[in-house]
């Protein structure tokens, strides 16, 4: 693996992030993980003010400001110490746009922390549209589950609390929509901030049988 590792995640929305970070963090338990969803569904559950001001905005479909995700994450980042150049983490969907990417690089540059590793999952988008039409999580949590591939034992129940699952109110195709034309808006820059560093890569697939092996080559250099 990478001494250290600090690698970033990114994808649209719905291209896995979070199932291959999870098969990751099992291979490799010496990442640290930050997930900026688990990040914002945290603050929204939690009621805090930033939390109130993000789901507006996802409610609608937008993008939460950069302001807002740059302070969220590094404010998780500080917590955890994370920030020395000896620590291996994951960030999983953050940054998105070239902005937060400079913005984020200008932190991690001052404790010797950059990311080594930005790795891009390329998943076709009417695959993603279908995928969330079956798309259910445990909010608590943030376990996600799939009618189709990823059923809970029991229907509509989470495998480890029994609790309810829930549907959020942006899982469907309407509105995911609207986030995948944003994020593909914002992509191009982005990558090629990353490109400029010589730290981007990408791997294709539809499923995360197809795409987490050739994640994990990366990782396991």
């Amino acid at each position: 693996m990478l001494k250290p590792t600090r690698l970033l995640l990114l994808g649209a929305p719905g291209s896995g992030k979070g199932t291959i970070s999870k098969r990751l963090l099992k291979k490799f338990p010496q990442l640290q993980y930050i997930s900026s969803g688990d990040v914002l569904r945290y603050q929204i559950a939690s009621g805090t003010t930033i939390g109130i001001k993000a789901e507006k905005y996802l409610k609608n479909g937008a993008l939460v400001p950069d302001p807002v995700m740059v302070r969220l994450i590094t404010d998780q980042l500080q917590t955890h110490n994370w920030l020395n150049s000896e620590a291996s983490w994951l960030l999983d969907g953050f940054p998105r746009t070239s902005n937060q990417a400079d913005q984020l690089n200008d932190v991690l540059d001052k404790y010797d922390s950059n990311l080594n590793l930005v790795v891009e999952l390329d998943v076709d988008q009417k695959v993603i549209l279908h995928r969330i039409e079956s798309r259910y999580v445990h909010l608590s949590s943030g376990r996600i589950y799939n009618l189709d591939y990823n059923p809970p034992k029991v229907p509509f129940k989470d495998d480890v609390t029994g609790e309810p699952l829930t549907k959020r109110e942006d899982d469907n195709a309407e509105i995911f929509q609207k986030r995948l034309d944003k994020y593909n808006e914002k992509i191009g820059a982005l990558r090629e901030f990353y490109q400029e560093q010589g730290v981007w890569r990408v791997v294709s697939g539809n499923t995360s049988d197809i795409i987490y092996p050739q994640v994990e080559k990366l990782v396991n250099v």
